[in-house]
């Protein structure tokens, strides 16, 4: 067997996806942490996990999956929800915050990378070596963030998708679904290794694929005259 065929990406991509998911994870988990702390929850802050800091946030086990079958995990930052004033609100907001996030870096990681082709900078570089670590790196970037995004509201737990319906539903309902938690990590498990994953996780890639090109080819257009 080939390391290729041991990666979740090529050899010659593989850089660009750890950088990707680097930066990725960091500033979701660093999103939840600064909005807890500024709506009155400190836990995280008091953890030293309100920082842009990697190491900080990384489970290795989560990132050695990512490297090798593509999914993964960051250590989940902690909340203690009863520190806010308006606990629903304010535990929607932060549940959101990261996975908007990743929705800003996909977003303005498109519009740098289509600029970058618009203005002609891309075709002026003559290092073909350099092209390539550019144009790669944007597509990863921005596509795997766009994902991140899209797949975080999917209302399951650990997911924030889910910690926002639980706090919007009522409290006969939240108390079924946290009875469902024990099963959380089979269900995951479930969606994401197994081929249920062409109806569930790759129509989630096409749109963030979608997403890209479309964003890109908006700006392009914009710039066009």
């Amino acid at each position: 067997m080939s390391m290729d065929q041991f990666f979740f990406y090529p050899l010659e991509q593989l850089p660009f996806f750890i950088l990707t998911i680097l930066i990725a994870f960091t500033v979701h988990e660093f999103a939840h942490a600064y909005f807890a702390n500024k709506f009155g929850d400190p836990t995280a802050k008091m953890l030293g996990r309100m920082t842009l800091n990697p190491a900080v946030h990384f489970d290795f086990f989560g990132l050695l999956l990512l490297v090798i079958a593509g999914f993964g995990w960051a250590r989940p930052i902690p909340v203690n929800r009863d520190n806010f004033d308006r606990r629903r609100m304010m535990s929607v907001v932060v549940s959101a915050a990261g996975s908007v996030s990743n929705l800003l870096l996909a977003v303005v990681g498109t519009i740098i990378y289509a600029l970058l082709i618009q203005f002609g900078v891309m075709d002026s570089i003559e290092n073909q070596r350099v092209v390539f670590a550019i144009s790669t790196f944007f597509s990863i970037f921005n596509v795997t963030n766009f994902f991140l995004f899209f797949f975080n509201l999917v209302p399951l737990p650990p997911l924030d998708g889910y910690r926002i319906v639980e706090e919007l539903v009522p409290t006969r309902i939240r108390i079924k679904l946290q009875s469902l938690e024990q099963w959380s990590i089979l269900i995951f498990l479930i969606i994401v290794i197994t081929p249920l994953n062409r109806w569930t996780i790759t129509p989630l890639y096409e749109l963030s694929m979608s997403w890209y090109t479309g964003i890109a080819q908006m700006v392009m257009t914009l710039f066009g005259g």
